[in-house]
C-alpha cells in the first residue's frame, strides 16, 4: 500500500518548504550564522528525503513484489525525516542539545533505507 507512503512525502515536502520559507524570511536576522547552518541542514536533508519518500511510493505501487524491503525504506525515510530532520531545526529553534543526540539516529534511519531499496532491486525479481 503505498498512498500513505506518497500521502506523507507530501506533508514532508510542504512542511519542508515553509520551514524554508521560515528561516531565510524570519529567522536568518534573528540566528547566528553556525545556528543557521544547523537549520538550514534540516531544512535541505528534510526535502530531499521526502522526495526519496515519494520516489519509495512510486516504486512500492510499480514493484508490489518488492513491497516488504520498499516498506521499510519507506519506514527509514520517514523516520529520519522526524529524528535528524527534526532534531536540528528543533535544536536550532530551541538551544536543547540533547536533541543533537537524535540527529545520527535519524542518519542511521536513512542510510538504512536507502540500503533497503539497494536490497530489494540486488535481485531479478522472481516470476
Amino acid at each position: 500500500m503505498s498512498r500513505p507512503w506518497l500521502a506523507t512525502s507530501g506533508v514532508l515536502g510542504a512542511l519542508g518548504v515553509l520551514l524554508g520559507a521560515f528561516g531565510a524570511h524570519l529567522l536568518r536576522p534573528w540566528l547566528p550564522l553556525q545556528t543557521m547552518t544547523i537549520y538550514e541542514t534540516g531544512v535541505q536533508y528534510l526535502q530531499v528525503h521526502a522526495l526519496a519518500l515519494l520516489g519509495t511510493g512510486v516504486l512500492l505501487e510499480r514493484f508490489p513484489a518488492r513491497r516488504g524491503v520498499l516498506t521499510w525504506a519507506a519506514r527509514g525515510f520517514a523516520a529520519g525525516c522526524v529524528l535528524f530532520s527534526g532534531s536540528l531545526v528543533g535544536l536550532a529553534l530551541t538551544g536543547w542539545r540533547w536533541l543533537g543526540l537524535l540527529t545520527p539516529v535519524g542518519g542511521m534511519a536513512w542510510v538504512a533505507a536507502w540500503l533497503c531499496v539497494a536490497a530489494g532491486f540486488a535481485r531479478r525479481e522472481q516470476a
